[in-house]
């Protein structure tokens, strides 16, 4: 059985394309479906979505805002959407002011 020759890739070797395509080109569909089937992070597909909710996020509003040069390097330095962790944390202490005074 080829199973013996699938390796584990990481998370990182995914986002650089180290994908072993050659291996995968060669291999059975019924090989691939059974490495999908016993792989424990691959998506599962027998989800019941029915009774599930379609929620659609209200759309940001665009602002000029000034803050503080080391306030906006913290947030950067945290990588990619540093905007979004910055509206995160003005909703939590919207929400916590609210409780405060409800």
């Amino acid at each position: 059985m080829r199973e013996k020759n699938i390796t584990r890739r990481s998370a990182a070797d995914l986002k650089q394309g180290k994908t072993d395509y050659r291996r995968l080109r060669r291999m059975t569909d019924r090989e691939i479906a059974d490495a999908a089937r016993n792989d424990k992070d691959a998506a599962r597909l027998d989800i019941d979505w029915s009774g599930a909710d379609v929620v659609v996020p209200e759309a940001k509003q665009a602002i000029s805002i000034r803050l503080d040069r080391d306030i906006i390097e913290f947030f950067k330095r945290t990588g990619r959407g540093y905007q979004t962790k910055i509206n995160a944390v003005l909703r939590s202490y919207v929400q916590h002011e609210r409780r405060g005074k409800g």
